[in-house]
């Protein structure tokens, strides 16, 4: 009798050259955007030392970036989107310029950060087509069969980035100035512009189209409409991510509770990707996960949890550990969930549904930080956060009542 096993290749995905000219793109785009944003939130908060003002930061870059989602969905279905990623990273390459010439000239101070919130509202745009159009490009240049195995490891390139561009972008401020900041970020973001380019992959057929312009522009949401789990999956994570995040009074936790300064700073903005790259790392090296919808629901819940302790702690090493562990926590729902959106919608349409994913998930960060800014105006920083943490759990609950199919998801690849 012949028995078969199936080994597990945990580095199957590293070995498609595309893959990893774009996993580079977003190694080098992430440490530079995160670098600029630990030195723009320094300065904003310096400058105005109002928590509200940090939190206009994300409502600036989120209002443009999901304006122009579901335009940027169908622009990475009917366009090449190699050149639109290249295109995206060239404009947020020219906004950090933009902040380093501002910081030089003395534009920016005490009564005067608009200009700040005008260039990152630029990057807003940006990024939103880069979002969805990296998303569907992800789908060309990877087989389909190695997508549980590459989103991982895209997910833990990604979230190495943030531990590291965190971490170094206070070091970088704290020990060389705000000038060496930026001009770091500005070589990686060009960098990225580079890997990008060095894609190489046969020409896109893009098929002929009878749809209007209008309906182009909403068929990713019909489509998701159409999908509860996705749906689903993508609700939770927006609300806990809307209420649970304190990452944009990350400045205001290191300058007046836990006395820690910008290279604390670097480092607490660090610490939730720290977390998430141990279990994006751990997640490439097992097999799936059996049962995904239970999975989802107790990482989301976890994430709660670690914000309601960080909130309480005034220890930097113990509100370091929460971080971290919250981080590891939203790593299995982003890999869940991203892998639900490059498996349910059909290639030619994966632009615009991950444009409606990106209004969902990539303005929650931004929303989110508006939110805890506006929170922590109102309540004060501890108590926003508490209640943030609160709301994390109830929207848990709810949909762990109301969506028995996400509950009861198994296995996904």
């Amino acid at each position: 009798m012949t028995t078969t096993t199936t080994t597990h290749d945990s580095y199957a995905a590293l070995r498609v050259p595309n893959f990893r000219q774009l996993i580079y793109s977003v190694l080098g785009e992430t440490l530079g955007s995160q670098i600029q944003m630990v030195v723009v939130g320094w300065q904003v908060y310096a400058f105005t030392r109002d928590p509200l003002s940090l939190g206009l930061i994300g409502l600036a870059e989120a209002l443009p970036f999901i304006s122009c989602a579901l335009l940027a969905g169908h622009v990475a279905d009917v366009a090449d989107r190699r050149r639109v990623v290249t295109g995206a990273l060239s404009l947020l390459t020219m906004c950090s310029v933009s902040l380093l010439v501002l910081t030089i000239t003395g534009a920016v101070g005490p009564g005067r950060v608009w200009p700040f919130y005008v260039v990152i509202f630029l990057s807003g745009i940006a990024r939103s087509f880069l979002m969805t159009s990296r998303t569907a490009l992800f789908s060309e240049i990877v087989p389909r069969e190695l997508y549980a195995n590459a989103i991982p490891w895209r997910s833990s390139t990604w979230q190495f980035a943030a531990v590291a561009g965190p971490a170094a972008g206070g070091l970088i401020y704290g020990f060389a100035g705000q000038k060496a900041a930026y001009g770091s970020a500005i070589v990686l973001i060009g960098l990225a512009s580079l890997a990008i380019m060095m894609v190489r992959k046969e020409p896109r057929i893009i098929p002929a189209r009878t749809e209007t312009l209008s309906e182009s522009l909403f068929a990713g949401v019909r489509f998701v409409r159409r999908q509860p789990l996705l749906l689903g999956a993508i609700t939770l994570d927006l609300f806990a991510v809307l209420f649970g995040g304190a990452e944009a009074l990350a400045p205001v936790f290191a300058a007046e509770i836990l006395h820690v300064g910008p290279q604390g700073l670097g480092l607490i903005r660090a610490a939730p990707a720290a977390g998430a790259v141990l279990m994006a790392v751990y997640l490439s090296h097992r097999q799936p996960i059996e049962q995904s919808g239970r999975a989802l629901l107790t990482a989301v819940a976890v994430f709660g949890c670690c914000m309601l302790g960080f909130a309480l702690s005034t220890n930097f090493l113990l509100s370091l550990a929460l971080l971290a562990m919250s981080g590891m926590a939203d790593n299995v729902s982003v890999v869940l969930r991203s892998t639900l959106l490059q498996t349910l919608p059909p290639r030619e349409m994966l632009g615009r549904v991950a444009a409606v994913n990106s209004i969902f998930i990539g303005s929650s960060n931004e929303i989110g930080a508006f939110e805890s800014g506006l929170a922590a105006k109102l309540l004060g920083t501890v108590p926003s956060v508490v209640f943030g943490g609160c709301m994390t759990l109830l929207v848990v609950a709810i949909a762990a009542w109301r969506l028995p199919q996400l509950r009861k998801l198994g296995r996904l690849a």
